[in-house]
């Protein structure tokens, strides 16, 4: 198959609906020539379910990123699906989660908190460091970001874990570069998808797009959004690492 991944395998997280990032990246990625291996977490059943609506079913490894057995046997479960020898090319990180208490700044508590960074921000390392084994020179990992330049309306400790996660691609891009592999995120605009569900006033956080994208933002489409993650996948960034590339619709730009 040809296309921009072709020959690639990239291991994707955080699919859980058809309007995730996540799927979309998954879609685009096997539509592009890539091999396709699927993490979930909780209602496995369900993300099974999904998996079967991309173009080419893919196999589904439970991983809980909080759990360090998980990670711990992550990459021989990998090479289950791969084979013993055959080299990771890929890796997409989104995966994010805050508790109700991490949508209120001044009454946060730091269990919310500490939660809020560990899934959003620690992970992204903690999941590049349990399949760096599989990793080959010339890898790329992606993450999923909201722009934390920012203090947005609502988004409180989750935007200063993905503040955390932001700051954690540029040091993993320093320490993994020598190896060869790219760390880079892709900065989206808000999105109706299951994450947005549990962001209070999400509609306010949104409407911010409705003013203020210059090219437009559509809350209902995550492919821009996919396709911005398997671009950073593919070969066209070779020297590109440590970056944020923003798919906003241009809201990055637009000043206070």
């Amino acid at each position: 198959m040809s296309g921009i991944l072709a020959g690639k395998r990239i291991l994707v997280t955080g699919v859980l609906t058809e309007s995730s990032i996540a799927f979309q990246a998954a879609k685009v990625a096997q539509n592009e020539g890539a091999e396709v291996i699927l993490t979930g977490f909780g209602r496995l059943s369900l993300v099974e379910r999904i998996a079967k609506r991309l173009p080419k079913p893919a196999p589904v490894i439970e991983l809980d990123v909080t759990n360090q057995e998980h990670l711990d046997g992550l990459a021989d479960k990998v090479r289950e699906h791969l084979g013993e020898d055959v080299p990771l090319d890929g890796i997409v990180h989104s995966i994010a989660f805050g508790p109700q208490g991490a949508f209120n700044f001044l009454e946060g508590t730091w269990e919310d908190v500490s939660t809020a960074v560990q899934v959003s921000a620690y992970s992204y390392k903690s999941l590049t460091m349990a399949l760096l084994p599989l990793m080959r020179e010339g890898g790329s990992v992606v993450g999923l970001t909201f722009d934390a330049q920012i203090a947005w309306p609502k988004y409180d400790w989750m935007g200063v874990a993905k503040a955390a996660l932001e700051s954690t691609n540029r040091y993993l891009a320093r320490d993994l570069g020598p190896k060869g592999i790219r760390c880079n995120l892709v900065s989206a605009g808000p999105l109706k998808s299951m994450a947005a569900k549990s962001i209070p006033g999400f509609e306010e956080l949104a409407d911010v797009w409705n003013h203020r994208a210059p090219i437009g933002w559509d809350l209902t489409d995550p492919e821009p959004a996919g396709r911005g993650v398997v671009g950073l996948l593919s070969d066209f960034f070779p020297r590109t690492t440590g970056e944020i590339v923003h798919v906003d619709g241009g809201v990055h730009m637009m000043g206070a």
